[in-house]
């Protein structure tokens, strides 16, 4: 090839990042996927029906029944079922455990995926700053009421998605809903940071009281920048994506690390880290601040109305 189609090729290479070798079955396991009716979500959903049962739980119904049945085609997997989860409404969340509860005795991945990115201010039913209340708190509360069926169905991972994004980060505990002033990019930052700290304070706390290292993980991870419907509430980054789309990973690409994540067996016994291309990546300071992890976790316990020691 010409030395331009060469030099694209490989710059098309190094934008896709790496991809999960594991071949891992998960036969008679199932794994949640949150947000799993589009992008990395969906192509996460599709490469873990090859391999076992997948719950995904969206707010689009519709779109999330469209989504499933696709997969199902394609995979020859009919264990790909579809709940109903709003992580901008706690009632949702407490009714889509209930359910999953009283529906599956086992539970060995949970991906918390699903996220908002840009939104212009609002809050949720709770009366959380979107970004926080969706993909911090949201989650927060499932993993919460999720937790014992994990531990029953140990070894399990929880798998947090976060993003390089999270180095712009802080966490505002005087304006924590940004009432005092609010930067829809910088909002996304710190919940995203928030994301980080859950993981480094869930694993902090899950090793205290697991015997056996092993049994139960939770780890954080940067998918890379993507080209999926985040950035559908802004215009500007709409229209960039679309002209820097060849610097973008694709769905399936920007998914390799879930995946990873979930499956990979020399994970077995590593919790509590980061990850980005399939490998450990830095994490910023803020993001390492232990005291930080500590009170947000009592915040969000607070903000809840849940006790979680």
């Amino acid at each position: 090839p010409c030395p331009l189609t060469a030099a694209a090729l490989s710059c098309r290479r190094y934008v896709a990042g790496g991809q999960c070798k594991s071949t891992a079955k998960l036969e008679g396991k199932v794994a949640i996927i949150t947000g799993a009716n589009t992008g990395i979500g969906k192509e996460t959903a599709r490469d873990l029906a090859r391999r076992g049962k997948v719950i995904v739980a969206c707010r689009d119904i519709a779109k999330a029944e469209a989504a499933a049945s696709e997969i199902r085609a394609e995979t020859g997997n009919q264990q790909v079922i579809v709940k109903k989860l709003d992580l901008a409404d706690t009632k949702s969340i407490r009714e889509f455990a209930e359910k999953f509860l009283a529906e599956e005795k086992e539970l060995h991945i949970l991906i918390n995926n699903a996220g908002v990115m840009l939104c212009p201010y609002s809050k949720t039913a709770d009366g959380f700053e979107m970004h926080l209340g969706v993909n911090h708190l949201g989650h927060f509360l499932l993993t919460f009421l999720l937790l014992e069926r994990l531990k029953q169905s140990a070894p399990a991972r929880i798998v947090n998605v976060s993003s390089l994004a999270h180095h712009g980060g802080r966490i505002r505990f005087h304006d924590l809903h940004s009432e005092k002033s609010y930067n829809r990019g910088l909002a996304y930052c710190h919940s995203k940071l928030a994301n980080v700290l859950f993981t480094r304070e869930l694993a902090r706390r899950l090793q205290g009281k697991s015997q056996r290292r092993a049994e139960f993980t939770a780890n954080a991870l940067h998918p890379g920048s993507v080209r999926s419907e985040l950035t559908r509430h802004s215009f500007v980054m709409m229209w960039l994506w679309k002209i820097f789309s060849f610097f973008l990973k694709t769905p399936w690409e920007g998914a390799q690390t879930s995946v990873y994540c979930a499956v990979a067996e020399e994970l077995d016994s590593v919790t509590g880290q980061y990850f980005s291309d399939c490998q450990p990546a830095y994490v910023s300071p803020r993001g390492r601040d232990d005291e930080t992890a500590k009170k947000l976790w009592s915040v969000s316990c607070e903000l809840l109305g849940i006790q979680w020691d």
